[in-house]
């Protein structure tokens, strides 16, 4: 068998036989690929600043359309109402997020016995690595511009200390603050205050910018490219599959011309007729 695949055409036929393999494991992995790509790119619309109080309403569910949506509101901090979330990572030192409590001019108000007279909403304004580093928010009226982001679950089991939170959590902070609040918070971008910005993006200080992107779109799997790449595989290994039983064919009929050509093998007995047999019984 050897022999035969080590004809000159049969190692042609198997260097083709591998490039035809290696060109559909190329394409296998171009459809695998595609398969897990998003469907959607990031929606550019997010990127334009919406006014937060056309965007989202208070005391309603966090609707999933506005999630990462650049906003903007006018309004006060309120300096005794900031917390610090620990456990977050920026350029790979754990810290603090500086999380505090925004009050929104023009929202509407939250009806219900323990609605309080404003609506605030949470605004992470920037991470810190040592807690005594997070200042007070900015004085006075602000124009805060920053990225709507819905509200993080709190930590089960856990029982922060005084001026910490286990997560930007509106059901969590809504506890600490006694206030009716929006069901999301921001992640500050600017923060505009007697016409400077007062943010930690503008002011080179302990206090650094969280710096959140649009995150995309949750990945789905593409079936069908799914099962375009496994056949593609298939593809590549018939490819092989068919240069070998072109070589096990040549080596077949190798074998039949060699038995053939061989003067001394046996002649195969020709069967009797029915008159010899008949002869062959008579007494």
């Amino acid at each position: 068998m050897w022999k035969t695949a080590l004809k000159p055409r049969w190692i042609a036929g198997l260097v083709f036989a591998i490039v035809v393999s290696g060109v559909f494991v190329l394409l296998s992995q171009w459809q695998f690929g595609r398969s897990t790509q998003p469907e959607a790119a990031v929606n550019p619309a997010t990127e334009e600043v919406r006014v937060l109080t056309e965007t989202l309403e208070p005391g309603a569910f966090f609707p999933g359309t506005v999630s990462d949506q650049m906003v903007s509101a006018d309004g006060t901090y309120d300096p005794a109402k900031q917390v610090l979330v620990p456990g977050r990572l920026k350029n790979g030192e754990n810290g603090y997020w500086v999380v505090s409590a925004f009050a929104v001019t023009g929202a509407p108000a939250v009806t219900g016995v323990a609605a309080s007279p404003e609506t605030w909403i949470p605004v992470a304004r920037g991470w810190v690595a040592d807690p005594d580093d997070a200042g007070a928010p900015p004085s006075g009226v602000v124009n805060l511009t920053g990225r709507l982001l819905p509200s993080e679950s709190p930590l089960p089991s856990t029982a922060p200390e005084p001026g910490r939170a286990s997560a930007v959590s509106v059901a969590e902070l809504i506890n600490y603050w006694d206030v009716s609040m929006y069901p999301g918070f921001v992640a500050a971008a600017s923060e505009l205050a007697a016409g400077s910005d007062m943010s930690a993006a503008a002011v080179d200080g302990a206090l650094k910018p969280l710096e959140i992107g649009p995150q995309p779109p949750a990945q789905q799997v593409n079936w069908l490219n799914l099962f375009y790449s496994l056949e593609w595989v298939v593809f590549a290994g018939f490819a092989l599959f068919i240069w070998w039983r072109l070589v096990k064919d040549d080596y077949r009929r190798d074998l039949e011309e060699e038995h053939d050509d061989d003067p001394h093998h046996d002649a195969l007995p020709t069967p009797a007729t029915s008159e010899q047999l008949q002869q062959k019984v008579k007494p």
